[in-house]
C-alpha cells in the first residue's frame, strides 16, 4: 500500500519517534456542505489557495524530508478542479496520498482522482438515517445519498489490493445511538470506521473542526452513555468489526467528552508530536503545527528551505511554545499517529493491518447494496444506547428498555 519510501520514514518514526510521518494539508477552506461540527469555511478563508506549481514545489520539499504520508482535505478537496494533478504531485514523488471528502464528486470526479494515485479514502458518514445526515451536514438534501453513491464509485475503481477505505464519523448527541450501525454497516462494505468526538470552542477562538455551537457540549449526565457506547464499539472490534481506532484512543475519546485531561501525550511529555511526527499546511502552504493553531511567524513550506528549517531548533522551539500551552485534541490521525509510534501494543496492531493482513475486501458493491444495507441495519431488533429525552430512531425489541446497565457499558 506504501511506497517504499514512506515505509522507510515509518520505519524511522517507529524508532526514533522523529520523522515527518504525516502532513495534514487544507487545500481549499471552499466546501459545499456547511456541517455543524466544522468550523473549517470560517477558520482558513483568510488565506488564499496554492496553485498548482506551489503545490509541485511543495511537493519536492516534502520528498527532501521524507514525508511518508499527506492527507488531502479541506474544506472539500474534491470543489479543487486541480485535485488529480495535485494527487499526482505528491504521489510521482513517492509520498503516499490520503484523500478525506464528504462524497459530493461526480463518477468522472472519483474515477480521475483513483487513477491520479488517491488510493486511501475517508468518506464522512455520521448516521445510516438520511435525514439525521443531511441536517448534520448543515441541511443539505441527498447528501446521504451521494457519499453511499461515492462509496460504490470508489469500490468501482479502486483495486483491491493496495487500497485502504473508511468512514469518517463524528461522536455528537446527535447520532450518539446510531454509532453501532454506521460500524455495522461499514464493515459489511468492507470500509473502516474511525471515530472523531466533536470539539467546540468559542467565537473569539476560532478553530478548523470546533463548532461554536456551546450546546452540542456533553452534559454531565450523559457521559455515562457516551462510555457505555465507547465500551461497545470496543467489544464490536475484538469481534472483528472494522473499526480502526486504538484502545488508548477510545479511552481518550471518554475522557476528552468529559473535558478532562487525556492521555495520549503522556509517553511526550504531555506535548504532541508536532512537528516531529506530523504537522499541518495551510492552504497557502504555510506550516501550522495542526489544524488548530498557527505560528506567530509564517513559515512557508513552499520555501525551497524548508527541509533545512524544519529541523532547526529555533524553528522546533517556536512550534513547542504553540504545542506546549495547547490542551490537547482529539483529532483522530494525530493522536493515533502518536500511539502508533509510541504505544506498543498500537504499533504491533498497525503492522499487521497494513503491513501483514490487510482484511479482505468484497469490492465493488453497488449503491443498491449499500442503501439496502443501510435500511436493513438500522432497522435491526437490537437494543441500542439511547440518551435521555431523545427520540428513538430505531426499532428496539424492547423500547423502554434502554437500562441504567447499558449506559454503564454493558457488552452488545
Amino acid at each position: 500500500m506504501f511506497p517504499k519510501s514512506s515505509k522507510l520514514t515509518l520505519a524511522r518514526a517507529a524508532l526514533f519517534q522523529n520523522a515527518p510521518v504525516y502532513v495534514q494539508f487544507y487545500i481549499t477552506a471552499r466546501c459545499n456542505l456547511t456541517c455543524q461540527q466544522c468550523n473549517i469555511i470560517y477558520a482558513n478563508s483568510d488565506v488564499r489557495e496554492c496553485t498548482l506549481d506551489e503545490i509541485k514545489r511543495m511537493a519536492d520539499n516534502f520528498k527532501r524530508l521524507g514525508v511518508a504520508v499527506i492527507l488531502l482535505t479541506g474544506g472539500e478537496p474534491f470543489t479543487r478542479q486541480d485535485l488529480p494533478q495535485i494527487i499526482h504531485a505528491f504521489q510521482s514523488r513517492g509520498i503516499h496520498v490520503r484523500m478525506q471528502t464528504n462524497g459530493l464528486a461526480s463518477d468522472e470526479r472519483i474515477h480521475e482522482a483513483i487513477e491520479a494515485g488517491g488510493r486511501d479514502i475517508s468518506i464522512s458518514l455520521d448516521s445510516l438515517w438520511p435525514a439525521n445526515q443531511d441536517e448534520i451536514n448543515g441541511g443539505f438534501a441527498r447528501s446521504w445519498h451521494e457519499a453511499l453513491r461515492a462509496m460504490a464509485t470508489f469500490t468501482r475503481y479502486l483495486p483491491k489490493e493496495g487500497s485502504f477505505g473508511a468512514l469518517g464519523c463524528v461522536i455528537q448527541r446527535d447520532n450518539l445511538s446510531e454509532i453501532e450501525d454506521v460500524i455495522r454497516f461499514g464493515s459489511e462494505a468492507s470500509w473502516f470506521t474511525s471515530l472523531v468526538p466533536i470539539h467546540v470552542t468559542t467565537f473569539d477562538r476560532p478553530m478548523n473542526f470546533r463548532t461554536f455551537d456551546q450546546t452540542k457540549r456533553w452534559r454531565k449526565e450523559e457521559l455515562p452513555y457516551v462510555d457505555a457506547v465507547i465500551e461497545r464499539v470496543r467489544a464490536m472490534r475484538r469481534e472483528g468489526y472494522l473499526l480502526y481506532d486504538s484502545d488508548q484512543y477510545l479511552d481518550d475519546i471518554k475522557r476528552f467528552a468529559a473535558e478532562t485531561p487525556t492521555t495520549w501525550r503522556d509517553h511526550h511529555e504531555g506535548v504532541c508530536d508536532s512537528p516531529n511526527l506530523y504537522f499541518a499546511v495551510l492552504p497557502n502552504g504555510d506550516f501550522a503545527p495542526c489544524c488548530d493553531h498557527r505560528l506567530p511567524s509564517r513559515v512557508s513550506c513552499l520555501d525551497p528551505k524548508f527541509p533545512d528549517v524544519y529541523w532547526e531548533r529555533e524553528f522546533r522551539r517556536n512550534v513547542y511554545k504553540v504545542t506546549s500551552a495547547c490542551s490537547g485534541c482529539m483529532y483522530g490521525s494525530y493522536p493515533e499517529m502518536t500511539i502508533a509510534m509510541r504505544y506498543l501494543r498500537a504499533k504491533i496492531e498497525r503492522m499487521k493491518l497494513f503491513l501483514l493482513s490487510p482484511p479482505a475486501k468484497r469490492w465493488p458493491v453497488t449503491y443498491e447494496q449499500l442503501h439496502a444495507a443501510a435500511e436493513r441495519i438500522r432497522g435491526e431488533p437490537r437494543e441500542r444506547i439511547q440518551l435521555p429525552g431523545t427520540k428513538p430512531r430505531h426499532a428496539i425489541t424492547n423500547p423502554d428498555t434502554t437500562t441504567a446497565a447499558a449506559a454503564q457499558g454493558s457488552g452488545p
